[in-house]
């Protein structure tokens, strides 16, 4: 969960419900990180990312500091509007940050001189109507992040599945709220179930497994985890449809049973490979095999 602050550090929105989306995006190849707030349905910039790509300077928090500083002084009420966000820095942590909506932002713009300011511009309007398109149209938000894989190097035959798996999720957390689920920790609980039923594994353990910290568990999946862990969700979901389960406690139990098909599936693949099929190989390792046909052997069986 993020959290919305004003400068003063007091909390805007902290009642679990505001959906806010991270998002690396990309100016001219320097990062600009990102959030989508689905309430606001608004946009909020890193200032400090976008001082650094104007700018050029390798100390954007001192020039945003001094241009805070100015604006002030010239009796702007902008500085006093700005928002705070946690955002993921470099160092994988994440971290409280000043952030801007986009109105915001094209008024801090027009403050820093710089060639790029008007480049800028054009790039910020392309990705609100980037945005703005995909709620229309939720396929072109899936179109993209094929494009995304693809640009990582993932095989086609791995894109499919992973995109498949959305559309699983998607079916199972629809399910989850339907029956009264509360989204945050309660999500966290049942995901952690139905990975332990079949996996042996928790998500936290399943991360570590593969040496993961905070990049997502499911892009750094084999094919054979990805189907198995599609199989869990998707009866997890059929289940819950069936029974109609109420509540957090009732849809632990539906998820304990989903996961628990997937994991007889799992002890008759590994029976006929020889090997098991919980494996510790990671994004860094998937992306170079491409579209070969056998993923290296997993180190051991669990």
């Amino acid at each position: 969960m993020l959290y919305l602050y004003a400068l003063n550090g007091k909390e805007i929105n902290t009642d679990g419900i505001m959906t806010q989306q991270q998002a690396l995006q990309l100016f001219e190849e320097r990062k600009v990180r990102t959030v989508w707030d689905t309430d606001t349905e608004k946009w909020y910039f890193s200032i400090v990312d976008v001082v650094a790509v104007l700018t050029g300077t390798d100390r954007p928090r001192k020039y945003w500091s001094d241009l805070k500083k100015k604006l002030q002084q010239e009796g702007s009420q902008l500085s006093e509007k700005i928002g705070q966000l946690k955002m993921k820095a470099d160092d994988g942590k994440n971290r409280i940050t000043d952030v801007a909506d986009t109105e915001q932002l094209f008024r801090i713009i027009q403050s820093i001189p710089s060639p790029k300011a008007e480049p800028f511009k054009q790039w910020m309007a392309q990705v609100a109507s980037q945005r703005i398109d995909q709620m229309q149209d939720p396929e072109l938000g899936i179109n993209q992040a094929i494009v995304d894989y693809r640009r990582l190097g993932y095989s086609e035959a791995w894109i499919n599945q992973r995109i498949k798996s959305i559309e699983v999720r998607k079916a199972l957390t629809d399910e989850w709220q339907r029956a009264g689920v509360k989204e945050g920790v309660q999500y966290a609980s049942l995901t952690d179930i139905i990975t332990r039923q079949w996996s042996g594994f928790t998500t936290k353990e399943y991360k570590q497994y593969k040496g993961l910290r905070k990049e997502n568990l499911r892009d750094n999946m084999t094919n054979l985890e990805i189907a198995l862990n599609m199989l869990a969700e998707a009866t997890a979901t059929e289940i819950s449809q069936q029974e109609n389960p109420k509540g957090f406690m009732e849809s632990a139990d539906v998820a304990k049973r989903g996961g628990k098909a997937a994991r007889g599936a799992r002890a008759s693949i590994e029976k006929e490979l020889g090997r098991s099929v919980v494996s510790p190989i990671n994004a860094k390792s998937l992306a170079p095999l491409k579209d070969t046909k056998e993923l290296p052997e997993a180190e051991k069986e669990i």
